[in-house]
């Protein structure tokens, strides 16, 4: 919905973009400072972008001598103006970025912020809290709206002739028009609400505050940071200061300079003595567009045939898109100093697509188009020795900092072991740091509190190793939708029942994973639901022999019920891993699990239906009325209910889907 008012538009603003406008102004920000970071880090990237295409179209006519940004406040009209001469935006970018959130994520966004906002009026969780989900979605541009009673935004793009006005009070609509005059770049102009008031707010026309807050947030900008301020003007020489128009501060006696706020002096140069973690943090927060603290800061450099340095951040909390198809990964890289790339994928592999940071290389050609990258021997030694080092780091974490690594792993593990997958040279790197949960406290409950603990915390494949029973020569795993889930399968009894570990994995890459690497330390991964398992000589043995059923009895009840059941599966056999349960289902060897042809449909691939293996317990009571049944009479009402029955419920018990479902749930109404 739009109106027209001369050459102005003005446009409402998208609901969500409303509704987020609404909660980040009146409770989300704990901190109003961080408004100035956030446009001083999009004018540090506007001005990046610019230097970049001019050196990549040298007929864009643009002078980049002298790239800045300005601040210029002003106490007496209550405004400040942030402007850089940077690439700029055309309509349809100010449109698309400012007036709109149509992005993936958006719902998600504004549902987190809504109970982060319950929350915090509760007391459940902190406002900084609440505010670190600002950078979890990239949104920084509207925490203007904080500090100011109306925000006006002129740009115009490099290479374009007219310009564009934005203007709004964070209210339902906003102004777009267009421009002549508007120089090439961008201005921010805030009419700032009063300082002080209920929400304690700082002057952001005083020059000592806008001090202040560069050197805090924003000291390491690589482009100056410039502002003009009124200093007295030098006493001329002999004056004896009898003068009282000298003495009187209205009269015209000073003078106005141009100063440089930030030291723009890059953090990866520095040594790291000389950084502090709060400048490593702000640092962090620039390049990521993130609100949290690092996990973990990582420096490099590398001397020799050709040298680099590098700036590595492990992030603390989730960004919103790490799932996206659409989300950016990558480190910033820079020749020289010289930025050339924001998100250069060849350095960073995408299972370590949550890495954040820059690199700084010595002799690379500034031609850098993603073909040449992609076959750089430079860029592809840089990228190997990059993906080693964050792993040193995270497993010193996971050595140093326990509790904290657990957090790591359960915000970052199921990305991680997509390496395990798509890099062979880092697979014994990355399963050294992954963690699996286990079937661990169920068969050493004589730990107590402590291995409980231990337990939760996971396990690695040398640490399970270490633990084999008597007898064990093979790696156990289940994989399912949930640890509830595969702890009630069915196809753990024996394995419980005989005292061995059983990895529970249940991240979806783990169906992809376990198939890729094959095996650990020369033990063969082993799925528990598959194939055929026999347990007998391993752990503790549970049943005696002359107690088991005699199979030959059950030969004419499975080859009846593989008969009668044969549109469903492909085999029914007697079982070796129930011990409790009646039936289950089990895959061949090479089959795929149910839970992986489940991803696979819902990604749109087209598969043939696959039939599994029907397993009965021989000492399970309903299975062998059901044989004395079938003995007496092959006929007899009923049998193929119950037969049915016990098929429809080892597919449940996996986490299967039925065929039928209403038929199945009539018949199980019908037998009770």
């Amino acid at each position: 919905m739009s109106q027209h008012t001369g050459n102005a538009e003005t446009r409402e603003f998208q609901a969500e973009t409303r509704q987020l406008l609404d909660l980040m102004i009146h409770s989300i920000y704990s901190n109003p400072d961080t408004f100035l970071r956030e446009v001083i880090s999009n004018s540090s990237d506007a001005l990046d972008k610019l230097r970049l295409a001019a050196l990549q179209d040298s007929t864009l006519g643009v002078d980049t001598s002298d790239l800045h940004i300005e601040l210029i406040p002003d106490e007496q009209t209550r405004t400040l103006v942030i402007r850089d001469n940077g690439i700029g935006m055309s309509r349809e970018e100010v449109v698309d970025l400012i007036g709109t959130l149509a992005k993936s994520g958006t719902g998600q966004m504004r549902e987190a912020l809504s109970a982060a906002r319950a929350a915090q009026e509760s007391g459940e969780i902190s406002e900084q809290a609440t505010a670190d989900l600002i950078g979890q979605f990239g949104i920084g541009f509207y925490s203007t709206f904080m500090v100011s009673d109306s925000v006006t935004l002129v740009t115009r793009k490099a290479g374009e002739s007219v310009g564009t006005r934005w203007v709004s009070s964070g209210e339902d609509t906003y102004t777009i028009e267009e421009d002549a005059d508007a120089p090439q770049g961008t201005s921010v102009i805030l009419q700032l609400k009063p300082a002080g008031g209920d929400a304690a707010l700082p002057d952001y026309a005083d020059e000592n505050t806008l001090r202040r807050v560069v050197r805090t947030y924003s000291d390491f900008i690589a482009w100056p940071i410039r502002m003009e301020v009124e200093r007295p003007a030098p006493e001329p020489e002999g004056d004896t200061g009898d003068d009282d128009e000298a003495n009187d501060p209205s009269a015209e006696n000073s003078i106005t300079e141009t100063v440089t706020l930030n030291s723009q002096k890059a953090l990866w140069t520095r040594p790291r003595s000389e950084v502090s973690d709060e400048e490593y943090a702000e640092f962090y927060r620039h390049i990521s567009h993130a609100w949290d603290e690092p996990l973990e800061t990582i420096t490099l450099k590398a001397e020799g045939t050709f040298e680099y340095q590098a700036l590595l951040f492990l992030p603390s909390q989730v960004p919103f898109d790490l799932f996206s198809p659409d989300v950016k990964r990558g480190v910033q890289l820079y020749v020289r100093r010289v930025f050339i790339m924001d998100d250069c994928e060849e350095l960073v592999p995408p299972f370590l697509r949550f890495v954040k940071g820059i690199v700084d290389a010595q002799d690379l050609s500034l031609n850098v188009s993603r073909e040449i990258l992609q076959q750089d021997r430079q860029i592809r030694a840089i990228r190997k020795r990059l993906v080693k080092r964050v792993l040193q780091a995270i497993e010193q974490v996971k050595r140093d900092r326990p509790e904290e690594f657990r957090s790591f792993w359960a915000n970052f593990g199921a990305v991680l072991k997509e390496g395990l997958i798509a890099d062979v040279d880092a697979r014994d790197q990355l399963l050294a740091v992954s963690t699996f949960a286990s079937t661990r406290p169920s068969v050493e409950s004589a730990e107590g509190a402590d291995g409980a603990a231990d337990a939760e915390a996971g396990t690695t494949i040398a640490e399970y190793v270490s633990r084999m029973v008597d007898g064990q020569e093979e790696i156990y795993y289940l994989t399912g939708t949930s640890r509830a889930a595969v702890e009630s399968s069915p196809h753990l009894e024996a394995f419980r029942a005989r005292g061995v570990e059983v990895l529970v994995l249940t991240d979806p890459v783990d169906e992809v994973w376990v198939d890729a690497v094959g095996e650990v330390e020369g033990k063969r991964l082993r799925s528990v639901a598959k194939g055929d398992v026999d347990l007998s000589g391993i752990g503790a043995d549970t049943q005696d022999g002359e107690d088991q059923p005699d199979a030959a009895e059950f030969t004419d009840l499975l080859t009846w019920l593989g008969e009668e059941l044969e549109d469903e599966v492909k085999q029914v056999r007697l079982s070796h891993r129930l011990t409790e349960s009646a039936a289950c289902m089990v895959g061949d060897e090479f089959d795929m699990t149910p839970q992986l042809e489940a991803m696979y449909r819902a990604s749109g691939m087209e598969l043939p239906t696959s039939k599994r293996i029907l397993e009965l317990n021989p000492s399970h009571p309903l299975v062998e009325r059901l044989r004395r049944q079938h003995a007496e009479d092959p006929s007899a009402d009923g049998l193929v209910d119950t037969a049915r029955l016990i098929s429809g419920a080892a597919v449940l018990a996996e986490g299967g889907t039925l065929a039928d479902p209403a038929a199945f749930a009539k018949l199980l109404v019908d037998r009770i």
